[in-house]
């Protein structure tokens, strides 16, 4: 269930201020994996830019800092500490601090990932 995660190369070139983007435009799927792309990182979180082909998914981990999940294109099964979650397109969960969670896109499915390191 759970693939590497391909770091695309623009993974090093956060996309720059003051720049309008299409977010359907920065970042494709790929057959069988999951992709991702940083749009901004600095001391205070990161948000990034994820694409998962259906049936991929990050399996059960904890993170250290709360992180906003907004989902912008299909849909996908979200667990956190053993409670199930159906997310779609245009819905936000938030994925709190030190507690389980695992992602599965259902579909084909990009989220952004928005981690608060505060």
């Amino acid at each position: 269930m759970s693939k590497s995660i391909i770091m695309t190369d623009q993974d090093q070139n956060v996309v720059r201020p003051a720049e309008v983007k299409q977010l359907v435009e920065l970042l494709q799927y790929q057959d069988g994996s999951i992709v991702s792309r940083v749009l901004l990182k600095n001391k205070g979180g990161t948000v990034t830019l994820f694409a998962f082909d259906v049936g991929e998914g990050l399996s059960e981990h904890t993170a250290p800092f709360d992180a906003l999940v907004v989902v912008t294109d299909g849909e996908a099964d979200i667990e956190i500490a053993g409670a199930s979650f159906k997310v779609r397109q245009g819905e936000t969960i938030i994925l709190p601090a030190n507690r389980p969670h695992a992602v599965r896109a259902a579909t084909k499915f990009k989220m952004l990932l928005i981690m608060i390191r505060a």
